[in-house]
């Protein structure tokens, strides 16, 4: 098969279009960063943007304008608090009005099951007590034929393109994922274009070495780029920590319009890419975000 490696602008460019519905999953960690400032940079506009839990990301494409639509299942500053370029969004309308569709987290992670799975909803057991199915006419209840028991649904969601993020991959999108996982693999397969971003470039070799690791499988891949430390300020396992102090400071950065389109201007628009981005921060934060050495035990695939 031929190589599936491309740039970020390029792979942004093709398959990020104005009004897509656009997911950029990762719980935790791995939460591509790097895509969400090159669709700022490229003013991709009217998405609906879509994700378990929309953090700083989807609070900077927000405030950039670029976002007309939030489907999520919690918005917030992990540990801090609010989103304010997003609050200023839905409360005042600043850059411009966003509409939201909000779940529980597993209302959103069933929306991605039956669009990974082709169908057309899923049924779950939550929502009864809720107040969500009041705000939200997308959550539906049912009676089983078999059991005649009564149970909540949510439509299947495809997104037009998923961007995932993963420690590595080869050139053909075979993407390999270890440590804490979210919703990656169903969010792919639910998607109509899937672009994979890895911290390393990997063989073939490498992968068929360790198949259990394989998240992702290249033959639902459209793109695959090459961008360490594309999760700053989340952390990819094995690579990078988590910069907490980013985190915190956003809370500040973010507070008011001003101070969130300064950073904007500075740290996403006013660069050219990852490369200048990593420079930027500098090696003394990369230096002190270094991951710890603490391999994996070996496992025996032979018969």
């Amino acid at each position: 098969m031929s190589s599936k490696v491309m740039t970020m602008a390029q792979a942004v460019g093709e398959f990020v279009r104005d009004g897509d519905t656009v997911v950029i999953e990762g719980f935790t960690h791995l939460i591509c960063f790097a895509a969400g400032h090159e669709i700022i940079r490229q003013k991709k506009r009217d998405l609906v943007a879509c994700r378990l839990t929309p953090d700083l990301i989807y609070d900077q494409m927000v405030a950039a304008g670029c976002v007309r639509k939030l489907v999520f299942s919690w918005a917030g500053n992990p540990g801090v608090g609010s989103l304010f370029g997003l609050r200023r969004a839905v409360e005042e309308g600043i850059p411009r009005n966003v509409e939201i569709e909000e779940y529980s987290h597993f209302g959103m992670v069933a929306r991605f099951m039956a669009g990974a799975s082709h169908l057309p909803f899923m049924h779950l057991k939550t929502f009864e007590g809720s107040d969500l199915p009041k705000k939200n006419r997308n959550i539906k209840f049912i009676r089983c034929p078999y059991t005649r028991k009564r149970y909540a649904t949510v439509p299947a969601l495809n997104p037009d393109v998923a961007v995932i993020h993963v420690q590595r991959a080869d050139e053909e999108g075979n993407a390999q994922i270890w440590g804490l996982m979210g919703v990656q693999r169903e969010a792919a397969f639910a998607s109509k274009k899937v672009v994979i971003v890895a911290e390393e470039l990997v063989s073939g070799d490498v992968v068929r070495a360790d198949p259990n690791r394989t998240l992702i499988p290249g033959l639902i891949v459209d793109a695959v780029v090459i961008e360490p430390f594309a999760a700053h300020p989340s952390y990819a396992l094995g690579y990078y920590d988590r910069d907490n102090d980013f985190y915190m400071e956003w809370a500040k950065v973010s507070k008011d319009k001003a101070g969130l389109d300064r950073y904007l201007a500075e740290w996403v628009t006013g660069l050219s890419g990852r490369g200048e981005y990593r420079e930027k921060l500098g090696a003394a934060c990369l230096k002190k975000l270094e991951a710890d050495i603490r391999p994996s035990g070996s496992v025996n695939y032979g018969y």
